[in-house]
């Protein structure tokens, strides 16, 4: 059952209609009813004390494992949503890298109705582009989007046959959805622990070359200039992909790109300790890379954060680095990462927001992230001042592995409202700070 809502007084930021004032907004049956400085509501209503916070449409992440099936040791729908509404998402988009592989109607049903019952946000699948993820024959496209998926992707299994991912793209046109690649050359990377440089020598383990994700890059950038498909690029890590799809797009070719908090965040350096949990793909790259990164996302070539949320048990990457696998969790972190760009002066907070709601709604053509009058109320509040440390054991998502334990973030998640319904932070709650309802 929905609520009716009134947030108070918070900072309304909304990039989609260029709005940032101070002011209230009124939810009623799942949608923005009113947006003003102080509305005079009368009748049952819930009131969110926002004075001091961030009011902004529902995150919205465009990268997560959830799992299920088949791996839910690892995580569920039900702990990955969990894991998303604490970290502010109210919409994510799940992989298909699931047991089996969600390349058909029924595993996308299976995940939806999963979602429906257990989920604590909107759950988007993104369908496989071959069956099996294996690269050799096309998934039924247009079964996987009638069924409900958002966007098509063999994610960590990527089509090295150029051939079939141009026929993947002529289909992906024909229905209007993106085409997500994970760039990376197996051929280049087979082998490889982390990324190729002086950290790896040093260490001592095999390393990836960028080259592993660039020439990639360019392949699907010239595959979506050849078929004038949408193709968006997964997890950009490397100043030399951020060279090529910035002149892809001076040159007007529709590809659009995303990176996550760690590519923004973290070094190779970070590896020197032999921790798993600095372990993914692609690999944490040099200094140079980093910034070449926050240049990208600062000029607009890339348009989207998301978070590669991967999770592992704990056994898995409890062991020698060369034999974990790779990826970390991110949904938790992902914004608080994010907020350091605006500390740092790389973006403005509202080019940060657009980055985490109209871009990626954009991207796989959603009509959410936005918080016009009349639009879907899927709300963050967002207290931006608040100081916090990463302690994996609160985390909701099952899998704890995350190379930032024990940081020190500021920017904390209040609370955020889905399909009408508010849901508080559990610290907030905890601190006495859940609204309370009048009449």
């Amino acid at each position: 059952m929905t609520e009716r809502i009134l947030i108070q007084g918070g900072r309304i930021l909304d990039p989609a209609h260029g709005r940032d004032a101070v002011g209230d907004l009124l939810i009623e049956e799942g949608v923005v009813r009113e947006i003003g400085p102080k509305l005079a509501i009368k009748g049952a209503v819930t009131r969110i004390d926002a004075a001091g916070k961030l009011v902004v449409p529902g995150l919205i992440d465009l990268h997560s494992h959830l799992r299920e099936p088949g791996f839910e040791y690892k995580e569920t729908v039900a702990s990955g949503t969990a894991a998303a509404a604490a970290g502010g998402f109210t919409s994510i988009c799940c992989m298909p890298n699931t047991n089996p592989v969600n390349d058909n109607q029924s595993v996308t049903e299976f995940i939806l109705e999963r979602a429906k019952a257990e989920g604590k946000v909107h759950v988007l699948p993104v369908g496989a582009i071959t069956k099996g993820s294996k690269g050799e024959e096309l998934a039924e496209i247009g079964e996987l989007v009638s069924a409900g998926c958002v966007a098509i992707s063999d994610d960590g299994r990527p089509v090295m046959n150029s051939e079939l991912m141009r026929r993947a793209m002529e289909y992906a046109k024909i229905f209007d959805i993106p085409v997500i690649d994970h760039c990376e050359d197996l051929n280049l990377s087979a082998g490889g622990v982390m990324f190729e440089g002086e950290v790896s020598t040093a260490l001592g383990l095999k390393g990836i070359p960028a080259a592993s994700e660039t020439v990639m890059v360019a392949r699907d950038i010239a595959l979506a200039e050849l078929t004038g498909a949408r193709v968006h690029l997964a997890h950009i890590s490397c100043g030399g992909s951020v060279h090529l799809i910035r002149e892809a797009k001076r040159r007007g070719i529709a590809v659009t790109a995303e990176t996550c908090p760690h590519y923004f965040t973290l070094t190779d350096d970070r590896v020197r300790g032999f921790d798993a949990n600095a372990k993914m793909k692609p690999p944490l790259a040099t200094r140079r890379d980093l910034e070449e990164v926050r240049a990208g996302l600062a000029d607009g070539t890339i348009d989207a954060i998301a978070t590669d949320h991967a999770p592992h048990a704990a056994q898995e990457k409890e062991c020698e680095i060369d034999h974990a696998p790779f990826g970390i969790i991110g949904l938790e972190t992902a914004f608080a990462l994010s907020l350091m760009l605006v500390e740092e002066g790389v973006l403005s907070l509202q080019d940060l927001i657009r980055k985490l709601t109209e871009s990626p709604a954009r991207i796989i053509g959603k009509k959410i992230g936005r918080l016009g009058v009349g639009d879907t109320a899927d709300v963050t509040v967002i207290d931006p001042a608040a100081e916090w440390s990463v302690d994996v054991g609160s985390f909701k998502s099952k899998s704890k592995n995350s190379p930032f334990l024990g940081w020190k973030l500021k920017g904390r998640i209040a609370g955020i409202v889905v399909a009408g319904k508010w849901t508080p932070s559990a610290e907030a709650a905890g601190a006495g700070k859940e609204p309370g309802k009048t009449s």
